[in-house]
């Protein structure tokens, strides 16, 4: 998979594609880092709260917006997910190759990005750079496959993580010694595979647990307001 033709076939797409705004792009662009770095799989799956973060986006709401509307302009396919426990599926739609609406079926005949990057002039080229037939894709998929770990290094890593990810650090102990207790296994009995992932789904839940206790206040307060009656009443007032 060509990254340089792809990346240049979407930014002319953006170009004379003026229902587009920055954050559609910014969103697009995060997706499509995640594509690469799983080696631009036919689907993925992707966690919002790292999409939001990785696009500078700060609404829920807008994220899901911007995301319908590359799906609905055929930039991608979105298969949301309800399972808190699974991030909802995205199919990448390869631009510029006329394969628009097989929505990111492998190409094998596009040009290998080396062709664009073998030195020619005796020029230093950076270690990382592919010098033979390989497509430039990251390693950041591999090197996160080769730090999964089960069980955190001790609660202060867990700690970290969670202020990391924008959460007290009271919230991280919880966590900590809620799986501590289960010796870090699932309800079924089975070895936690990724603590990291197990703690980011721990985060949604807990966001959504407080959203919807918000909203209940809201609504008992509302209906404690309209029960309330004033006792100084003047029953000398004509109905």
């Amino acid at each position: 998979m060509n990254y340089i033709k792809l990346l240049n076939a979407a930014f002319e797409k953006f170009y004379f594609d003026d229902r587009l705004n920055p954050t559609h792009i910014s969103l697009y662009m995060a997706l499509f880092q995640e594509w690469n770095s799983s080696r631009f799989a036919d689907e993925f799956y992707v966690n919002r709260r790292d999409l939001m973060r990785c696009a500078k986006i700060g609404s829920k709401s807008t994220y899901h917006r911007c995301v319908t509307d590359l799906d609905s302009w055929l930039y991608l396919s979105y298969f949301p997910s309800n399972n808190p426990y699974k991030g909802s599926k995205i199919k990448m739609s390869i631009i510029g190759t006329g394969d628009e609406p097989d929505m990111g079926r492998y190409n094998p005949t596009l040009e290998q990005l080396a062709e664009h990057y073998c030195p020619t002039n005796g020029q230093v080229v950076d270690s990382n750079r592919p010098v033979s037939r390989q497509a430039l894709v990251s390693k950041t998929n591999n090197i996160k496959q080769e730090n999964y770990t089960k069980q955190p290094k001790g609660w202060q890593a867990v700690i970290d993580f969670f202020i990391e990810k924008g959460f007290n650090a009271n919230e991280g102990k919880k966590f900590y010694e809620h799986y501590e207790t289960r010796n870090w296994q699932t309800s079924d009995g089975k070895a936690i595979r990724d603590w990291r992932a197990l703690a980011a789904n721990w985060m949604d839940r807990t966001e959504l647990f407080d959203e919807e206790n918000k909203t209940n206040k809201n609504q008992a307060s509302q209906i404690k307001d309209n029960l309330r009656t004033t006792k100084n009443k003047d029953y000398g007032q004509p109905l």
